[in-house]
């Protein structure tokens, strides 16, 4: 691993943080492809992340949501709002605490996850074609580990 840095902090921090800053460029490069993939069907990627978070796991409240989708409860609220004025989703008072709502994807907001998620799911495929098959579970066993130590 060559590390091209002015200053020396150890040779562990230093690839420590080479390997973050290769990590997050690789984030940023595949979020930023898959926002303009999901903005082509007038959605953002926080509603998107809410939509498809409600189809796959079911009603959730909003709480809950925001940590699957490691939101800001202040930015969910306004996302969810903004679904529910459009009509992606509807909410109930949840019956054993009546401060709190459970959010539902409306079939408008499973015709749109159905209609382009199949596309979102080969375009991750895609992303890691350069990669074998062993090498993407090392990678995610190593990366759920490092999540996990967290």
């Amino acid at each position: 691993m060559k590390i091209h840095a002015t200053k020396s902090y150890g040779i562990k921090a230093d690839k420590s943080m080479s390997t973050w800053i290769q990590l997050f460029r690789t984030y940023n490069k595949i979020r930023a492809k898959e926002s303009v993939y999901i903005q082509s069907f007038g959605l953002t990627m926080n509603q998107f992340q809410v939509l498809e978070v409600l189809y796959h796991r079911g009603d959730l409240s909003i709480g809950t949501i925001t940590k699957l989708t490691m939101g800001t409860h202040g930015n969910t609220t306004v996302v969810v709002k903004n679904l529910k004025r459009d009509g992606w989703i509807s909410s109930v008072a949840d019956e054993k605490d009546k401060r709190t709502f459970i959010l539902s994807i409306t079939q408008k907001g499973k015709d749109i996850i159905e209609s382009l998620f199949p596309n979102h799911a080969k375009n991750f495929e895609e992303y890691f074609d350069v990669l074998s098959d062993d090498e993407v579970d090392t990678l995610f066993s190593l990366l759920r580990k490092l999540n996990k130590a967290q």
